[in-house]
């Protein structure tokens, strides 16, 4: 006796397949039979006064916003008064000529180059500093010997 070359399972997705396409066409019709004109008229929505969505248009009598009273401007940046922080050097490698600060109040260790320093700066110097936004986070600068 010859089997079939098709097996049970690849009928089953077979039928769901073509359950599928029969499905996706009955609703396909049913959308044209409904009646949707699809115009762009039957599509637009309109804003009123209050801010709400509705379908009709509103009225142009109705109150109106003069354009001129309105400000669009990006808020101006503030200068910040530079704050000045005190901390302990807590490592330097002098060759390569970098080392970072522990800040007194918060333990936060701060990112510093040696151009940023004082020229005799060593692991341990008391010293007071300000912040910057650097490309790998904060760093700090004008860096003094506190006394």
């Amino acid at each position: 006796m010859a089997r079939s070359s098709i097996s049970f399972n690849k009928k089953e997705l077979e039928k769901k397949r073509a359950k599928k396409r029969k499905d996706k066409q009955l609703r396909k019709e049913e959308r044209k039979a409904s009646g949707g004109s699809g115009s762009l008229d039957d599509m637009i929505a309109y804003v009123d006064e209050n801010g709400v969505i509705t379908d009709t248009q509103p009225d142009p009598n109705k109150k109106k916003v003069d354009a001129t009273k309105i400000a669009v401007s990006t808020p101006k940046k503030l200068e910040e008064e530079a704050v000045i922080l005190k901390g302990r050097v807590e490592y330097f490698k002098k060759d390569k000529g970098y080392g970072f600060i522990k800040d007194a109040i918060n333990t936060e260790k701060y990112f510093f180059h040696i151009t940023d320093a004082y020229p005799d700066i060593t692991e341990g110097n008391r010293v007071s500093f300000e912040l910057i936004k650097g490309i790998r986070g904060t760093n700090a600068v004008k860096i003094e010997p506190v006394k």
